[in-house]
């Protein structure tokens, strides 16, 4: 079966709602996939709901922000009960604190000189299928920035941007473990970046924070990259799994792409996880077959 474990939409910085999301994932011809919105599980009801029929097999998903000695790393929490009090709270909290920290951002602007009203920003809306986030887009209206790529490497640059104090990785890991998903850590390519790239000691670092396995498939890595990750995987005994961390076009990565087959991935516990045709409770060898004709 085709795969794509890592999706994000309308629910955090995606262009795509539930339905587009369906829509695609049929499209590519990916059987199997995830929706992991960044500390968010708004869409998973939502995608859940469009299944029947569809012959897809579906894991619901998050992607957890964590910050450990100063440096962002991802945790994609696969089979989460998305109604889970514990974990809602903690997303919660976190979305509460991207929010501050996107107006602290903005009112820095202001200071800098930049031509921004406090309350109109305060008062800004944007559509969600936008992507993205409320200061992207602000700036964007206002011609102060052309997107993404600028933001990130200028913006941000200029206000010498500090992440919020999220859930060290550890934490996010056990809250994940607690509302029954699987940790696994999100593309190591981009996470190591700063610190010396994917290396045994950088992976090894993060066996301390209760992972079971690693996203080793990722546009983030070349083929070098991926042969590393699941070779170490594979000695340590790790789960291995893989997507596009595709936001509905809003950056420069394709649904699907790289193209993995089930066959690549080592699922483990996560197949007891994977809500199939014609059975939500579990993945089957059957229903696997089901998918690829439907």
């Amino acid at each position: 079966m085709r795969a794509d474990l890592h999706i994000h939409t309308t629910a955090s910085d995606g262009r795509w709602t539930a339905k587009q999301l369906v829509e695609g994932v049929l499209a590519e011809g990916i059987a199997l996939f995830a929706v992991t919105d960044h500390d968010s599980v708004g869409n998973i009801a939502p995608v859940m709901a469009l299944l029947d029929g569809a012959g897809l097999a579906f894991l619901p998903g998050v992607e957890v922000s964590t910050l450990q000695a100063g440096n962002v790393f991802h945790i994609l929490g696969y089979g989460i009960d998305p109604t889970h009090g514990p974990l809602l709270a903690l997303l919660n909290e976190h979305e509460t604190k991207l929010r501050e920290v996107d107006d602290e951002d903005m009112r820095d602007l202001i200071a800098l000189g930049f031509p921004i009203d406090w309350e109109d920003y305060v008062a800004y809306t944007y559509d969600r299928t936008r992507g993205g986030f409320k200061s992207l887009n602000y700036l964007i209206d206002l011609g102060l920035c052309d997107g993404p790529k600028d933001f990130f490497a200028r913006i941000r640059e200029l206000l010498h941007h500090r992440w919020p104090d999220f859930a060290p990785p550890g934490a996010a890991s056990a809250m994940i473990r607690q509302a029954g998903g699987v940790p696994i850590l999100a593309h190591p390519g981009a996470s190591f970046m700063k610190l010396g790239g994917v290396t045994g000691d950088n992976l090894h670092s993060a066996l301390a924070w209760g992972i079971a396995g690693v996203e080793c498939y990722s546009q983030y890595h070349d083929p070098e990259t991926t042969a590393f990750c699941v070779d170490w995987c594979t000695r340590h005994d790790l789960l291995i799994t893989g997507g596009s961390d595709y936001h509905g076009g809003l950056v420069n990565r394709q649904l699907g792409k790289p193209f993995v087959d089930t066959d690549q991935l080592r699922l483990g516990e996560l197949e007891d996880k994977i809500m199939a045709p014609l059975q939500r409770g579990g993945f089957t060898t059957e229903n696997a077959e089901i998918a690829k004709e439907t």
